[in-house]
């Protein structure tokens, strides 16, 4: 099976190739809060895949997120676009909680939390002060 795997990559170097690309970004919840979080994000073209997690600053464990939500809008001809991406948290095989992020090009716009249980609303900041690298995540001080 091992000799099969190499001969079909070895042939075919393209269906070695993967166009997965990933994203982390770094939010707080005002700059004196202690309520931080990082936002990572994956991107598989191939199969047109999107997935990620969340992971709090004061917490070991990443929250699962899935991409629920996608919309475009040109608000003028010569800006860039305004990209709202609706992600949904999942714990326990639950939707506890929806994670809402508006981007312009490079820009974040906004980004929000809606806890399900009790519909309570929080507007966070990006923190783009603090290094994120996408193998290792946010580097909170």
């Amino acid at each position: 099976m091992k000799n099969f795997c190499f001969l079909f990559f070895a042939l075919f170097p393209s269906g070695a190739k993967s166009a997965v690309t990933s994203e982390s970004l770094c939010f707080e919840l005002s700059q004196s809060s202690p309520v931080k979080f990082e936002l990572r994000t994956y991107y598989d073209e191939a199969s047109k895949w999107s997935g990620g997690f969340v992971k709090y600053a004061k917490s070991s464990e990443p929250i699962s997120i899935v991409l629920t939500n996608s919309q475009n809008e040109v608000l003028a001809p010569d800006v860039p676009w305004q990209v709202t991406t609706t992600w949904a948290e999942v714990v326990d095989a639950k939707v506890t909680g929806v994670y809402e992020l508006v981007t312009q090009g490079p820009q974040i716009v906004s980004m929000s939390y809606t806890k399900k249980l009790n519909g309570k609303k929080y507007d966070f900041l990006a923190n783009t002060s603090v290094d994120s690298f996408s193998e290792s995540g946010c580097k909170w001080e």
